[in-house]
């Protein structure tokens, strides 16, 4: 029997934070990410899962991406009864890969790289898609993801003024007042209701809780002409008549969304206009005019997990963070 003699790096949470990668490289990376998969240079099944309580899920998220020499897969979870525990509603582990070998080189927290990968895709897709003077943005969900979604937006829509940020827990949209109010030079206004942050908006992204059974409450009447919507949520929060509404139907990844179709989710959404990796590269158009409603489903993409996390392992060597564990 052949004794290997390899090492692997792990990074915990706060060791990934004190890399302080900054939102404008993660934004440049999971762009970059979408560029190599609207030219095909991407190799990334469909996430699969398992789901062991209702709305609950353990996915596996593969994915290769050559040019970036980043392969690796995401372990992540997703429960929405953990608040009630005081534990995150998501939490997981990144390994990476050695390209050449296939050994693992790297195991690190997933929860910070969701986060703020997420908001990138976001991000993404509003520079080809939203205005590009948009002033005025609508959150629902005033969680993580509404924290890391209105950090990266701002980094593509220079001229955003105002926020207008709903959640039912009004401990947590205080919360969220507060702690944007000093973190960005914006108007962060709390709304009572989701028709106050949607109407009038020229972004409007929704961050809540997945459902296979949603209620949605976004009508069609609420939306304004030129607005770039963004769920995060699938279409937990968007009637099938405000999807309906819009000019151009886009996603993340159509082979993605198209399994999660077949799973139970999406049973009446609008048509796939464009993958943004195939707006990204020109193969669609995506903006054409100031008056077009777009959406964007956003589902996640494990590629930009693998490429965040490519970036961090080889920040953090440079810097001599982690800790190195035998194989």
């Amino acid at each position: 029997m052949t004794t290997i003699s390899h090492e692997l790096l792990f990074l915990s949470r706060a060791q990934i934070e004190s890399i302080d990668l900054g939102m404008s490289e993660i934004v440049a990376v999971v762009e970059e990410a979408f560029r190599q998969k609207g030219n095909g240079d991407v190799e990334m099944p469909p996430k699969i899962g398992i789901h062991p309580a209702p709305d609950a899920l353990i996915h596996a998220m593969p994915a290769y991406l050559p040019k970036m020499r980043a392969a690796g897969m995401k372990w992540v979870s997703g429960f929405p009864e953990n608040f009630k525990r005081g534990l995150p509603y998501i939490s997981g582990v990144v390994v990476l890969n050695d390209v050449q070998t296939g050994l693992p080189i790297a195991v690190m927290d997933a929860a910070w790289i969701t986060a703020k990968r997420t908001g990138a895709a976001t991000a993404v897709a509003a520079k080809y898609l939203a205005k590009k003077d948009s002033r005025t943005f609508g959150i629902l969900g005033c969680g993580v993801q509404g924290r890391t979604n209105l950090e990266a937006v701002r980094e593509v829509l220079r001229d955003l003024q105002e926020v207008r940020a709903y959640d039912i827990s009004k401990s947590k949209l205080q919360a969220y007042v507060e702690e944007m109010t000093a973190k960005f030079e914006l108007s962060i206004k709390p709304v009572t209701g989701p028709r106050e942050a949607v109407d009038g908006s020229d972004v409007v992204v929704t961050a809540g809780p997945i459902s296979k059974t949603p209620n949605p409450t976004i009508e069609s009447a609420w939306i304004r002409d030129g607005v770039f919507a963004c769920p995060l949520d699938f279409d937990s929060y968007w009637r099938p008549d405000a999807m309906r509404s819009m000019h151009k139907f886009c996603t993340d990844d159509t082979d993605q969304l198209l399994y999660y179709r077949s799973t139970g989710h999406f049973q009446n959404i609008p048509n796939v206009y464009a993958d943004l990796g195939q707006i990204i590269v020109g193969h669609k158009v995506g903006r054409e005019s100031d008056q077009e409603r777009i959406m964007s489903m956003n589902l996640g993409l494990a590629m930009e997990d693998a490429a965040v996390a490519m970036k961090i392992f080889e920040r953090a060597k440079k810097l001599g963070i982690g800790h190195w564990l035998s194989l």
